[in-house]
């Protein structure tokens, strides 16, 4: 991939070097879990995925899924509290856990990240655990759920962590929907900014590609 793709990161500083971290990303294309991790493993950490379940399922991908200790959510039965559980425990070891808010794939046309769902933000005031945004740009016109994809080389794709954003002391809030709602936000902004700055920066002759 990184022969493949001009990769460029920035602010890694960002991501904590040493112990628990939450990572909340933008979703714009496939790849992103790929060029999330390489991000994450250049700051000298490894990432422990939040995926939907039927990747564990697939012959291989699913072996290698459960020994690299990403953790499988069952989407639409209920069961994301236990995914919750089991990234609290990863946080309790010391461990980079990612969550994509968005739960998917952004079905923006514009590609800017969509609502956020409550799971990031549960996790950190359940952990006391700061949230790090961390944003890519350029992998969209790649690899879509339909679409034509585009695999030219040496496409660039930037990537980019921000300062944490900290919900240290509001842990009692846990249980007000609407502030939840409201930090949800505050995160879904924080991500969406970042996009809009890694977008008006892109190569133009990219950008005009797609």
């Amino acid at each position: 991939m990184r022969a493949w793709f001009r990769l460029r990161y920035e602010g890694l500083e960002h991501i904590a070097p040493t112990g628990p971290a939450i990572v909340a990303c933008n979703h714009i294309s496939y790849l992103d879990p790929l060029t999330n991790a390489s991000a994450i493993m250049k700051a000298g950490r490894r990432p422990r995925f939040l995926a939907k379940d039927d990747l564990f399922h697939i012959p291989l991908v699913g072996r290698a899924f459960t020994g690299a200790k990403q953790i499988p959510v069952v989407r639409g039965t209920g069961d994301a509290t236990a995914a919750l559980h089991a990234a609290e425990r990863s946080i309790a070891e010391g461990e980079v856990v990612v969550i994509y808010p968005e739960g998917s794939v952004t079905r923006r046309p514009d590609h800017l990240p969509m609502q956020g769902k409550t799971g990031v933000v549960r996790l950190s005031l359940a952990t006391g655990v700061p949230i790090t945004p961390l944003v890519s740009w350029g992998s969209h016109a790649v690899w879509q759920k339909s679409g034509k994809g585009s695999l030219k080389l040496g496409r660039p794709v930037w990537l980019r962590a921000g300062p944490a954003i900290a919900l240290t002391g509001r842990r009692e809030e846990a249980d007000d929907v609407e502030e939840v709602r409201a930090m949800v936000a505050q995160v879904m902004q924080t991500l969406t900014d970042m996009v809009e700055g890694l977008r008006a920066s892109y190569p133009k002759r990219w950008s005009d590609d797609g």
